[in-house]
């Protein structure tokens, strides 16, 4: 489970140096005996990726897991009023891309007190 101010991060179109340096500090921070800063993060290539997994009815579902805590799927599907089937699919689906997860007794979860949402722009091209 997660402590402190949990973030994820969902960037799109970032480049892979931005991990990179990120690895880097984490492994200087570790040599130096220092703890380092955690990230959790999941790229996307494009902002359609993105959107296909992190729908209206995610972002909803997401929401009722923090203002309701850690609940079985059934008792989330009641409270959605939503098919247990859809919502067991897409609770599977959003613990695959991180946002949500399922502790030791099979309860669902919203682990982050914040999720960032980045997207590069592409270059301008040259005039």
């Amino acid at each position: 489970m997660k402590t402190g101010n949990a973030v994820l991060h969902l960037t799109v179109g970032e480049p892979v140096t931005a991990s990179l340096t990120r690895a880097a500090a984490a492994m200087k921070s570790a040599r130096q005996g220092k703890p380092a800063q955690p990230y959790f993060g999941v790229g996307f290539e494009g902002v359609g990726e993105l959107f296909s997994v992190f729908t209206p009815k995610h972002w909803e579902l997401i929401g009722a897991l923090r203002e309701g805590g850690a609940m079985t799927v059934a008792e989330l599907a009641r409270q959605l009023k939503r098919d247990y089937k859809n919502v067991h699919n897409d609770c599977e689906r959003l613990i695959e891309w991180m946002a949500i997860e399922k502790d030791e007794n099979g309860l669902v979860y919203a682990p982050y007190d914040e999720i960032v949402v980045d997207m590069k722009l592409p270059d301008r091209r040259a005039a």
